[in-house]
């Protein structure tokens, strides 16, 4: 199921991100299956990196191990395969730096993920205005380049991003990097009410997303989904050496995500809108 499938078809999506090969391949491959028949309807697709500049101390340590259990961008692209062979139907948005793209060339990167199974492509140290290379290779393969917006990010390049943008926007809901967040700022709501006044493309906020009264607020301020990842992180990392004695807790997780951004979307579609002349 592609981007546009899906969300013509869900009014509101749930997407997990998870650094594949962390702690261990099988484990990543079990994990994600549990996620996606327990409410995930996206699976970023995470491509471990030595130094993942624009992630937190979680997803840091999710990378360091799973390239010491020999985790490569050639492995990992191997594992889209083997999750498409076992009938995993979600779309994969692969979420890598740019360095091991680069070194692979950018046609072959963008053509080999395509092959692989995935749908979209999310570079987070690649500013926009960098992001040509990407979006011919993606136009080339048929991959939908993500681009990501910030609460800092300016009106003009608001507008030129979200000409380009295909599949979704990613909604940055915090400055810094990834983690768990206790609140989410009143910035956040803003952009995404911001985002929203410019274009009918889907919008799915990351960065923090860890309670039900988050995904509540982004919800209701006219997002169409949520993004997880470091809190999925904390769950298994609390036990490396079963981490399958985990999987219970993560299905509850994601089951009780995807059942808040339902619920969220009901209330919005209840709250009357008002007319302004």
């Amino acid at each position: 199921m592609t981007l546009d499938r899906l969300f013509s078809k869900e009014n509101v999506a749930y997407m997990a991100h998870v650094y594949y090969g962390d702690p261990c391949e099988e484990f990543s491959i079990e994990l994600i299956k549990t996620l996606c028949k327990s409410g995930v309807d996206i699976i970023e697709f995470g491509i471990p990196f030595s130094d993942p500049t624009a992630d937190g101390p979680v997803f840091q340590r999710a990378c360091e191990r799973a390239i010491k259990m020999g985790m490569t961008p050639k492995k990992a692209i191997n594992g889209i395969k083997k999750l498409r062979y076992a009938g995993l139907k979600q779309p994969i948005v692969v979420t890598s730096y740019y360095n091991p793209i680069f070194y692979i060339g950018v046609n072959d990167f963008v053509k080999k993920i395509k092959s692989a199974g995935a749908d979209a492509l999310l570079v987070p140290n690649v500013p926009f205005e960098e992001s040509d290379p990407l979006l011919a290779a993606g136009e080339k393969h048929g991959i939908d380049i993500i681009f990501l917006v910030a609460p800092t990010t300016p009106e003009k390049r608001l507008k030129e991003i979200l000409k380009r943008a295909k599949g979704f926007v990613y909604i940055v809901t915090t400055m810094g990097v990834t983690g768990t967040r206790e609140n989410l700022q009143n910035s956040t709501l803003e952009l995404v009410k911001r985002v929203r006044k410019y274009t009918d493309i889907p919008l799915l906020a990351g960065f923090g997303i860890s309670k039900k009264e988050h995904v509540k607020s982004v919800i209701l301020a006219g997002a169409n989904g949520v993004i997880t990842g470091s809190v999925l992180g904390k769950i298994y990392e609390k036990n490396l050496k079963e981490p399958s004695m985990t999987l219970s807790e993560l299905e509850t997780f994601s089951y009780e995500i995807k059942q808040s951004c339902i619920e969220a979307y009901k209330e919005r579609l209840e709250v009357p809108t008002t007319n302004e002349n």
